[in-house]
């Protein structure tokens, strides 16, 4: 291994991958999109009251989640005020149709071709999608008392409805460039950028907790450091089921068996961040429809403006339990429903079967995918807690701490945590693939 022992491991990392060209043109060209995402993402759209529309982000769960996708950009009102989010949703949908139409189910199954053909369905899907999406944030704006937009010609909505629309499209291909020619996943990456261009206003209101309650701010900076590494362990870990494989091979006029062995790798987490953004846009539309009834502040509230106080993650315990305990079963739910989903799209049971592998002491056909389908209903088990106790981490922290000011966003650190993980992963396969020492053991 080609190192320099006085180097620290990660400095000497760091050093390695801007030593190898290739690399350093790969790293290069990554940091040169950020840098243009970041700057379609401070272009503004006309029209909008910024102080209205930084005060509607505030009460409104559902678009502060949209403005994490977007790095801020949405409560800038900007061209990327969508991010990629019509993209993420197309392929949710995609996700979801695929096993319930045979058409596309048929696509799917024709290998290489086939997923680059969901692709494209994907991304025509996003065009529409996108469009109604901006369309009815421009209509929910303007619906606000006051209107946080103004009145607005037909061709002017027209206008910035298609400018919402291409600047998500220019993202989505900013993340297919640094696919082809960067490192990591460039939608992934495109969305950690956003969560970390919002972390000074996250400093700005940390140095105000820590003026007004120091032994609370300390508490919340353990927790925060806890959640975080419970995180990186419930990503990471995973089951392996042992598989071996038989064939036979003909050679010289005999036939001769060959077997090797391998493993099935069953995540713990194999839904990712998808059951929180299900859970978190259900929790958010009792409020959502709250606001276009309720009273405004001054007035005496009504029946809307109670429920708009209880389906608000801000509200402290006890009424905030009415918010929380939802919010935590219904991650559970979302988590069987979508890991369920993903598993029989992989359908391993018949690709074992098809390669000629099996799992030693279980037979081979139904007792298999019987196997495999406890297997993964008792890991989900375990994912789908550890997913929602980590849901449920900034009512927790709050309530010990008393700290309002700041929280633990559970969408933001699960993308983070994820995005660093996986880049950092495929920049150790680039340097041991050179036979340097990467930046994990």
């Amino acid at each position: 291994m080609q190192r320099r022992e006085k180097q620290p491991r990660l400095v000497q990392a760091a050093i390695d991958m801007f030593t190898l060209p290739d690399l350093r043109r790969k790293l290069l060209f990554t940091l040169g999109m950020l840098v243009v995402f970041r700057f379609i993402a401070h272009v503004p759209l006309p029209g909008v009251q910024r102080d209205l529309l930084a005060s509607f982000f505030k009460q409104n769960l559902l678009f502060g989640m949209l403005d994490l996708f977007s790095g801020g950009a949405m409560v800038r009102f900007s061209l990327a005020a969508m991010g990629v989010y019509p993209y993420i949703t197309a392929s949710i949908v995609m996700q979801l149709l695929v096993p319930v139409i045979p058409s596309l189910q048929a696509i799917s199954q024709e290998g290489e071709a086939g997923q680059r053909k969901i692709n494209r369905i994907t991304h025509l899907l996003t065009v529409p999608l996108a469009a109604l999406e901006g369309y009815g944030i421009l209509t929910l704006l303007r619906s606000q008392n006051p209107p946080i937009i103004g009145y607005l010609e037909p061709l002017a909505i027209a206008t910035i409805v298609i400018s919402m629309t291409a600047g998500s499209m220019f993202l989505v291909w900013l993340g297919e460039l640094i696919n082809d020619r960067g490192v990591g996943n460039g939608i992934s990456i495109i969305i950690f950028a956003g969560i970390v261009a919002g972390l000074t206003s996250t400093l700005g209101r940390g140095e105000l907790a820590l003026g007004q309650n120091p032994a609370g701010f300390i508490t919340f900076i353990i927790l925060g450091l806890a959640t975080l590494v419970f995180i990186v362990a419930f990503i990471e870990a995973h089951r392996r089921i042992p598989v071996q494989y038989a064939r036979s091979t003909f050679r010289s006029g005999r036939m001769y068996r060959q077997s090797g062995s391998t493993y099935i790798p069953l995540r713990v987490n194999t839904a990712g961040m998808i059951p929180l953004i299900f859970a978190l846009a259900l929790m958010s539309l009792p409020a959502t429809v709250a606001t276009w009834f309720m009273n405004p502040a001054g007035q005496d509230p009504n029946f809307w403006n109670t429920i708009y106080n209880i389906f608000r993650p801000d509200t402290a315990a006890p009424l905030g339990l009415a918010y929380w305990v939802p919010y935590f079963l219904l991650v559970i739910g979302f988590t069987f429903f979508y890991t369920m989903i993903i598993f029989e799209q992989m359908n391993l049971p018949k690709t074992l079967q098809q390669q000629g592998g099996f799992i030693p002491g279980v037979r081979p056909g139904k007792t298999t995918a019987d196997y495999l389908n406890r297997t993964v209903r008792l890991l989900t088990f375990g994912g789908a807690l550890s997913l929602a106790l980590v849901a449920i981490m900034p009512f927790i922290a709050r309530e010990i701490t008393n700290i309002t000011t700041l929280t633990i966003s559970s969408t933001a650190l699960l993308i983070a945590v994820g995005v660093a993980l996986d880049t950092m992963k495929q920049l150790e396969a680039q340097l041991t693939m050179r036979r340097y020492e990467g930046f994990l053991k």
